[in-house]
């Protein structure tokens, strides 16, 4: 199914898209916690100590915390695929009206 037909749907099921945004939003939310700082502190782990600590687990660690950052990201842009069909749908008919009682020039 093509990125449009979602679009379609989502744009016509008002509901179900503002349930999916919170949901959206709360797995942000969620995948991002302390996300930067576990990063910061694998990086100085690295630095402090050099490519030993590969042998511990630190490098599958920093390709874990860089596929939550990605995760993390997917989940914001989904938030705001939903909020952008929202603020459409609710500011539409409101537009039209103003457009339809300007004064043309």
């Amino acid at each position: 199914m093509k990125a449009r037909h979602w679009v379609d749907f989502l744009y016509a099921h008002p509901r179900l898209t503002f349930v999916m945004a919170g949901a959206f939003f709360i797995l942000f939310g969620v995948s991002s916690v302390n996300l930067f700082v576990l990063l910061q502190k694998n990086v100085e782990l690295f630095l402090d100590y050099g490519w030993v600590v590969v042998e511990d687990g630190a490098l599958q660690q920093f390709i874990e915390l860089v596929g939550s950052a990605y995760l993390s990201l997917v989940f914001y842009l989904l938030f705001k695929v939903c909020e952008r069909i929202l603020v459409e749908r609710w500011t539409v008919k409101r537009l039209r009206e103003l457009n339809a009682t300007a004064p043309s020039k």
